[in-house]
């Protein structure tokens, strides 16, 4: 060997010996770890996806919280912290849902935003800032979660925080929460609780203890939007455990200002409602799905039926978060309908969760990311899962709100790990994340063109309900909500050609809805009033007093009785039919209307209905009936409810002139005509009454008048 050969052997050698840096490889720069470009982009997409809706009205529960609600149109902040949610609705201490409602903090935004304008446009702005800054905030809570500062060599921290937060944000089951005003409890409650859970890593990280003030008052906050924020109690400690090496006494400490603002906040609740958390039996379907008529009786589920039908929503769920189409705001009986375990579905729901929570399980010790996602899908569902309590409904695409952060966690993961699969080792290049970025540019642009979409429907509530009932077809609920709706438009002016038509497609709906179920007061009341537009006046009197029958004290269905006795009276007067109908309806008209005004007598247009009974009244004894006292009796009642009323003073003056009273006809003339002077016929009449009277030169200059007003009278 040369002299060469040896010294470049010896060379080899060296090079070959020579230490391997043990500093981290810092992963490249790009997108994927650029926490600005996130930033905007989550915020951006938000804003993209819900554009729309600022051209949307007020839908669905709108009306409870803000358009019909007093304590929100005037502000008022005291009726808003002091009672139930829907006490501004129902103008008395009635609880919509078992166990009451409290959700003051939303309705005061609703209310400082309806003093600023009406309009719905403020409404869904805030939705969408709040939402885009939800998406934000998740973003930043997974970040600090994972804390990729301590690892800067690797994409895994920035990539799922990315993808969850997008996944997140696109995905179409949240559009009930953002594109309906009223969806803002299901935002504030998760923004306050993720904000919170954010401040109370940095808290335990920075060895800040105003950070766990911040976030002890974030959570209230949340929790004063809607009470499921109370999950997070679970949550915090469970989140300390996965991403920290905290110990037991630093958990319960970051823990403590969590249990202290869910304390403060049961106090106050307990003050404001009382302690009741709904778990008594609501005899009412509407409010409680599970219950099923039996031999004309309504009766609860058994514990299977109860259990399985609850275990088909969850697995429901679950379709929903990974396949989002016919999504739909409704889900009332019989859209879910009453299951068995004999039925497939419901055990592969069954197995599922088993499947779920075994993994979690087992997992958990390892600190595995997805075990995570699960357990928090898991407990932020249980609270409206309808097993801890009941909620009032089978389910709602809203309920997944909160509980969705979860899922999105699992598929980020999942994602991850594809990569690591397809690569085979440590993954610091976002070339060797092609594959993953594909599938998730794939799902989102997927979930954003079917959110988009699913916003035209929350247009209106025309809209959404002719939209929905394509899905929720077995909806007692939206069956009725739908023939409500028809019905509303079918009357107004602009509808005139298909008045007719609508009506009956109405009908068709609202008699779905009563096959359903069968003693919904509500259903009957409604179809009662398209009866009453039909003309189909026994049906509606049948309708109503089912209504009545299976709602006692139902002062809208009595009082829509008492309007339909008046109106077939007034419509046999008009079309000359069987006057002899006409005094039973009259008197049925008259006792609900004056029963009604004992009980209530602020009830709306009152006064107006009865002083419109007694003028039909009037006009049946004159013109029927020929008797001018009992006339002149039931219009001089009439008078005292309908003031100035043309048509009661000319009934009155002709009753007046029938009876030979003259000098009351030329007075009540004179009335009408301080009302009207340019009426020539009016003058003539007056001519008339004076000649009868015996004074012809008033006669003749009252006749000289009216033939000056309108020359068409000389004939």
């Amino acid at each position: 060997m040369s002299k060469r050969q040896k010294k470049n052997k010896g060379k080899n050698k060296a090079q070959k010996s020579k230490p391997v840096s043990t500093q981290p490889r810092k992963a490249e720069n790009s997108f994927w770890n650029n926490k600005k470009l996130h930033l905007v982009t989550l915020g951006a997409l938000a804003a993209v996806l819900y554009l729309y809706t600022l051209n949307c009205d007020y839908t669905w529960d709108d009306s409870i919280v803000i358009i019909e609600n007093e304590f929100t149109k005037s502000a008022n902040l005291g009726g808003i912290f002091g009672n139930d949610t829907f006490r501004g609705f129902f103008g008395e201490d009635k609880k919509l849902v078992a166990g009451g409602r409290y959700r003051p903090l939303t309705l005061a935004m609703f209310a400082i935003e309806y003093q600023i304008s009406k309009a719905p446009f403020i409404g869904h702005f805030f939705n969408i800032l709040w939402y885009a800054l939800t998406g934000i905030v998740l973003y930043l809570l997974l970040l600090k979660m994972l804390n990729p500062t301590e690892r800067p060599e690797k994409l895994e921290a920035w990539f799922i925080a990315f993808a969850a937060s997008l996944l997140y944000v696109a995905h179409p089951i949240h559009t009930e929460a953002v594109s309906n005003i009223k969806g803002r409890d299901e935002i504030i409650t998760l923004l306050g609780s993720i904000a919170a859970l954010y401040f109370a890593l940095r808290a335990y990280h920075e060895q800040k203890s105003q950070w766990s003030i911040v976030a002890g008052i974030l959570f209230f906050l949340g929790l004063l939007a809607k009470e499921n924020a109370i999950t997070f109690l679970a949550i915090v400690p469970l989140t300390f455990y996965f991403f920290t090496k905290a110990k037991v006494g630093d958990i319960v400490k970051q823990t403590l200002p969590f249990i202290a603002a869910a304390v403060l906040f049961m106090i106050i609740r307990t003050a404001v409602i009382g302690f009741d958390m709904g778990s008594g039996s609501d005899p009412d379907l509407m409010n409680n799905p599970f219950r099923k008529l039996v031999g004309g009786t309504w009766v609860d589920f058994t514990h299977g039926e109860r259990m399985a039908t609850i275990m088909f929503t969850l697995g429901k769920y679950l379709q929903l978060l990974f396949a989002p189409y016919n999504l739909t705001h409704d889900y009332y009986p019989r859209q879910i309908d009453i299951m068995t375990f004999a039925n497939w579905k419901v055990l592969l729901s069954l197995a599922a969760y088993i499947g779920m929570g075994v993994y979690a399980l087992m997992r958990l010790k390892k600190r595995d990311i997805i075990s995570f996602g699960i357990l928090f899908f898991i407990i932020t569902l249980s609270i409206v899962s309808n097993i801890v309590f009941p909620i009032g409904t089978n389910m709602s695409e809203r309920f997944m709100f909160m509980p969705s952060v979860g899922w999105a966690i699992v598929v980020a993961a999942l994602l991850w790990r594809l990569a690591q699969y397809l690569n085979k080792q440590q993954i610091i290049t976002t070339d060797k994340l092609k594959a993953s970025i594909a599938v998730l540019g794939v799902i989102a642009l997927l979930f954003s063109v079917k959110t988009i979409h699913r916003n035209f429907a929350w247009k209106d509530n025309f809209t959404l309900f002719s939209t929905d009932i394509k899905t929720s077809t077995n909806s007692a609920k939206l069956l009725n909500a739908m023939g409500g709706e028809l019905s509303n438009r079918a009357i107004q002016p602009e509808y005139a050609a298909q008045k007719n038509e609508m009506l009956v497609q109405a009908k068709d709906y609202l008699t779905r809805a009563l096959k359903i179920h069968p003693t919904y007061a509500n259903a009957y009341l409604i179809r009662g009033n398209v009866n009453n537009y039909l003309r189909q006046y026994d049906a509606a009197v049948q309708d109503y007093n089912y209504a009545i029958g299976y709602k006692p004290g139902y002062v809208e269905a009595r009082n829509n009785l008492a309007i339909t006795h008046r109106d077939a009276a007034a419509y046999i007067l008009e079309q000359k039919g069987d006057v002899t109908k006409v005094p039973r309806h009259l008197e049925k008209s008259i006792e609900g209307f004056l029963n009604l005004q004992k009980e209530k007598p602020d009830f709306p247009k009152l006064e107006e209905n009865i002083g419109q009974v007694y003028r039909y009244m009037g006009r049946y004894h004159g013109e029927i009936n020929l008797d001018a006292p009992r006339a002149i009796g039931s219009l001089l009642k009439a008078k005292k409810y309908l003031k100035d009323d043309d048509e009661t003073l000319r009934l009155l003056a002709l009753a007046y002139g029938v009876e030979g009273r003259h000098d009351k006809t030329i007075e009540t003339l004179n009335q009408l005509l301080k009302k009207n002077p340019g009426s020539g016929l009016l003058h003539l009449n007056l001519s008339t009454a004076h000649a009868l009277s015996g004074n012809a030169q008033k006669a003749a200059e009252y006749r000289q008048k009216a033939y000056q007003l309108d020359p068409n009278l000389r004939k």
